[in-house]
């Protein structure tokens, strides 16, 4: 009897573990892009992530294809996002909190 206590219990708290992973991957999004200086990748840019709710920055450079990503952002955040590059930066884009997407793909273009 007790083996069957503790496989149920095991099960419930397997099932209880899942749904909470469930949960969070819902409750998440990812933003991904590529950084551009005149129509061509740019490596070794860097590209700022600034959270509405408290102001903190994420940072991100790009790698040699200009590609970045940041993941595991939460859906109830607003966003900016921006580049820079030996003095240059893009224009910030928005990410907004009620745009359902969970994945986003913003390409960020430098002026120079």
């Amino acid at each position: 009897m007790k083996l069957f206590h503790k496989t149920a219990l095991a099960a419930a708290l397997a099932v209880t573990f899942l749904l909470s992973f469930a949960a969070i991957a819902q409750s998440t999004r990812s933003v991904e892009g590529k950084v551009y200086a005149q129509n061509a990748p740019v490596s070794g840019a860097v590209v700022y992530l600034q959270d509405s709710k408290t102001n903190n920055v994420k940072t991100f450079i790009s790698t040699q294809d200009g590609s970045y990503r940041f993941g595991q952002l939460s859906t109830d955040v607003d966003y900016q996002i921006w580049a820079e590059y030996k003095g240059s930066k893009s224009e910030k884009k928005n990410i907004s909190s009620f745009n359902s997407k969970k994945q986003l793909v913003i390409d960020l273009h430098i002026k120079g």
